[in-house]
């Protein structure tokens, strides 16, 4: 029987002054924790209401009342983000495809596509690229402890490093639709623009006229 993949969530706690920083200014650091948490919010609901093999978060803080039933915690391990996403797939089984809480436009739809990839195809690894040169999904039928070494991080060429380093492990791997993923305001407008009916949405449409009002 083939084991369905795992859903990871990897996530900073939506914490004034701890998440989403690189959005102040103009938010302030109340405004930017509103934002990611409402960016969670939607990708906990999109991971809930995907037909999977399990559905983890992986956190950096303590969990709040954001957090819905039905989704296992743990904690992020410790080191660098490649370290800490290598350990994020120790909690799974078999199959797993991680995701992160800055693409809140992720949807059921989208997430079951991207884990058929992954089963179905004979590929041993699935990449999703965004748009900034990153990726905001990755996913392998088998852990590997180093498939995270030597890709760095938050840069241009991050999605393109991660392939390599995947490559290199020997592995075949598919490539998921690309998204756009938040890291600044305006990635946080196009977003809200492209998905407007989720909560990210309409907190971004309550902190922009917020902005505009001051």
């Amino acid at each position: 029987m083939t084991l369905l993949p795992e859903l990871i969530v990897i996530a900073k706690a939506p914490v004034a002054g701890h998440s989403k920083t690189r959005l102040c200014p103009p938010c302030s650091p109340a405004q930017a924790a509103d934002l990611a948490e409402a960016a969670l919010v939607d990708t906990l609901e999109a991971v809930l209401a995907t037909p999977c093999g399990g559905r983890i978060l992986v956190l950096d803080g303590n969990p709040g009342d954001w957090l819905p039933a039905g989704i296992d915690v743990y904690p992020q391990a410790e080191g660098s983000f490649g370290e800490r996403l290598a350990g994020a797939f120790t909690h799974c089984r078999g199959p797993a495809l991680l995701i992160g809480m800055d693409t809140p436009q992720v949807h059921p739809d989208l997430l079951e596509t991207c884990l058929a990839q992954l089963t179905d195809s004979d590929e041993d690894a699935v990449l999703g690229p965004c748009t900034d040169g990153g990726y905001w999904a990755i996913g392998m039928k088998l852990s590997h402890p180093g498939a995270f070494e030597k890709v760095p991080m938050s840069t241009d060429q991050t999605g393109e490093f991660q392939l390599r380093r995947l490559e290199e492990l020997g592995l075949s791997v598919g490539m998921l639709p690309g998204l756009s993923d938040i890291d600044y305001f305006d990635d946080a407008r196009r977003v809200a623009t492209e998905w407007p009916d989720g909560h990210f949405a309409e907190a971004f449409r309550e902190v922009e006229a917020s902005l505009c009002a001051s």
